[in-house]
Parts: C-alpha cells; structure tokens; sequence
C-alpha cells in the first residue's frame, strides 16, 4: 500500500526543506535561551542560535551577511557577553524568588499572539508568491564592496573617522585615569 502524499497548496522543494528545517532548529535555540537556567547555557544557546542563522543568509546566497553573523556576533558580542555574565556572576547578590510568578501567565498569551500575528502578515501571503531569482552576486563580499566603496564612500569614510575618534578618546580617557 503506497502512502498518501500529503496535499499541499504549492509545491515544496529541497532548498524549502532545509530553509526549513533551519528555521525549526533557530526557534529550539531561542527556545533554549529563554529556558535555560543557567545564564552561560542560555549563552551557548545563542551563539548556536547566531550560527544558524548564518547558515540560513548563505542558503538565501547572502554570504557576506552570513560571514558578518559569525564574525560580529557569535564571535565579539557572544565573547563579551559571556564575560559580563562570569564578571557579575561572582558580584551579584542572591535575589529573593516571589511569591508567585506572573510572567509565564503573561508571556504565553502574549506569544501566541505574536504567532498569530506573524503568521496572518507573513507566512499566510507567502503562500501566493511565485519563485523569485536573485543574481548570482547578489549578497557576495564583491556586490557589496562595490556598492559600498561606489555609492557609499563618504558615508563609509564618515563612519571610520568617527570610529576612530572614539578609540582614540577612549584610550585618552583611559590613560588619565590610571
């Protein structure tokens, strides 16, 4: 007896498939940081969370983007944030727990809600477009390195001139006080 195949309102192919199962594996970490009891295990739930997400910008052909995700936030922000934790951890005093905790009964219906939301303004138009082709370039280090360094230049160089001015200030400031 061969199965049924399920009926479904637009076909599915393999690059759906992944994306999605991408996606599920992005909503279990998120999950995971918000359940997580241990702040360092929420962390760690993050940083798999941002990797994910750099493996769904290069399955859209974004490569720059997904490069960008590992590099800025699973590897500066994450090593930062991992310290403030251990940093505070060791200062922080032990909070009293209440009495009775409100929170799960506000959060719940406020997800759902935000479930029905996403899913009635994204998902439910999505069903009606049709396949759209990008350039093979778009998102590539060289798209944005000549969008960047063409139309972008003097906003770019603006943006490292005050980089640079912070450093600088900040080093100053620094070198005062010791």
């Amino acid at each position: 007896m061969n199965p049924l195949p399920l009926p479904l309102p637009f076909p599915v192919t393999g690059n759906q498939v992944g994306f999605l199962m991408l996606a599920g594996l992005a909503m279990l970490m998120s999950i995971g940081v918000v359940v997580m009891k241990s702040p360092v295990r929420a962390a760690m739930c993050l940083v798999l969370n941002f990797f994910v997400l750099a493996f769904i910008y290069f399955t859209l052909n974004a490569q720059m983007l997904g490069i960008t995700q590992i590099m800025v936030y699973a590897g500066a922000i994450m090593v930062l944030f991992l310290f403030v934790v251990m940093l505070l951890k060791s200062h922080a005093p032990a909070f009293n727990k209440e009495k009775i905790d409100f929170k799960p009964a506000v959060a719940v219906p406020l997800g759902l809600a935000m479930f029905v939301m996403i899913g009635s303004q994204v998902i439910w138009p999505l069903r009606s477009m049709s396949t759209i082709k990008a350039d093979n370039s778009y998102g590539g280090p060289q798209a944005i390195a000549k969008v960047l360094f063409t139309d972008y230049v003097y906003p770019f160089e603006i943006i490292s001139i005050l980089l640079l001015v912070g450093v600088v200030g900040s080093v100053l400031l620094a070198k005062r006080k010791v």
